[in-house]
């Protein structure tokens, strides 16, 4: 058995997250069968013998959380700014590792490393680069265990896009022999995983979620996030704005693909408000918001139904599984699918991704790969990340 701890902080700018993940030696083969979860089990997930020992959460402070913000774009003295930023951040990081080791009783010198995903400020793979805010020295130096981290570059020099990571986990834990399997992420972009009966697995990044919605609810609401997505039930979808959104070829084109910020972003949304009719152009805030949600779900749908149209279960994870009004409109897009909550497989949203970034450690401890060629573009598989021993 081994422990590793998992943190992530997404591109919603939300917090980090944090999850202890207690797992088997980790198997050369990334297409590990599951057994079915028994729902009086919340906390445990794939084979028996992986388990989630603790959760914990702390939000950005907010200035930090402006910084981190501010960096997706071009700015005076980027070098400095991100350098503090990357500190700050893993000052951050190490107290949800002091909260992992409270909340579970354990001790440093029993976790085997702690995989650090960082905060993704740039993800520019047709430049072949991603960048990725972290001090993973500092982290370890500070926490007395080994850290993993850096895990997307290695899998774009290899030709891929270096994202998304996550569909190698989704199928150990979630996927059951047998059955076409999607599992969608709602964080700040919404990333989809396939997987078909045989376990083949793709993925990719389907369009924005969070990212768009919460800087919209931020400059009209003065909130970060539109809270069970009320506001945007709220609305009324305009239909000449959606199909301007949809319009954009990120939708069309074909995997391989990633995503962010660098894309999806507050002015492509006033670009295409621009280009539609005035009466869009007048469209009330609500209605905006209502119109982008549809987006979320929408395009998610549709990158679903032509990649692997017999999926029966979508389970959804991210922050975007708590917004009923999107989860209303991705049953409404998918009929006949059972869209559910990733927690009816025995993982609650807000922990998949930490978890997937515990897991991957555990990977590149053993020296195995953890990326899906075919999900990333990558010319094979490789072992992700960089370690810091403690």
């Amino acid at each position: 058995m081994r422990i590793t701890m998992g943190l992530m902080s997404g591109t919603s700018l939300d917090g980090v997250d944090g999850v202890v993940l207690q797992l088997p030696k980790p198997e050369p083969s990334l297409a590990a069968h599951t057994e079915a979860v028994s729902p009086h089990a919340a906390a445990q997930v794939g084979p028996p013998t992986l388990r989630v020992l603790g959760h914990a959460h702390r939000p950005f402070p907010a200035a930090l959380r402006t910084e981190l913000a501010a960096l997706n774009q071009a700015g005076d003295d980027e070098i400095h700014r991100t350098q503090l930023a990357a500190l700050q951040l893993s000052t951050l990081y190490a107290e949800v590792v002091s909260d992992l080791l409270r909340v579970t009783g354990l001790q440093p010198a029993q976790i085997a490393a702690i995989g650090a995903h960082g905060q993704t400020v740039r993800h520019r793979p047709d430049c072949g680069y991603t960048v990725q805010l972290n001090a993973p020295s500092q982290l370890a130096e500070r926490c007395g265990i080994p850290v993993v981290a850096d895990f997307r570059s290695r899998d774009m020099a290899a030709g891929g896009q270096g994202a998304p990571l996550v569909p190698a986990f989704h199928r150990a834990v979630f996927w059951r022999p047998g059955e076409a399997l999607a599992v969608l992420n709602l964080g700040g972009i919404a990333n989809l995983t396939l997987i078909d009966p045989k376990g083949r697995t793709t993925g990719f990044d389907s369009g924005p979620a969070n990212a768009l919605l919460d800087a919209w609810a931020l400059r009209h609401l003065g909130q970060h996030y539109d809270a069970n997505g009320a506001w945007a039930a709220s609305g009324a979808v305009w239909p000449d704005l959606l199909q301007a959104l949809l319009a954009d070829a990120y939708f069309q084109a074909a995997p391989p693909k990633s995503t962010g910020r660098d894309h999806f972003k507050l002015p492509w949304l006033e670009q295409a408000l621009h280009a539609v009719s005035a009466a869009a152009q007048a469209a009330a805030p609500n209605d905006v918001q209502a119109t982008l949600a549809e987006l979320t779900a929408r395009s998610a749908a549709q990158a679903l139904l032509r990649h692997l149209p017999r999926a029966k279960t979508l389970l959804v994870c991210g922050g975007g599984a708590f917004n009923a009004d999107l989860m209303h409109r991705l049953r409404v897009q998918l009929p006949g699918v059972d869209v559910l909550a990733s927690s009816a497989r025995g993982l609650p949203p807000q922990q998949v991704e930490a978890a997937a970034f515990a897991w991957l450690a555990a990977q590149t401890l053993a020296g195995l790969s953890g990326n899906v060629p075919e999900v990333t573009g990558a010319r094979g598989l490789r072992v992700l990340g960089a370690i810091y021993p403690a």
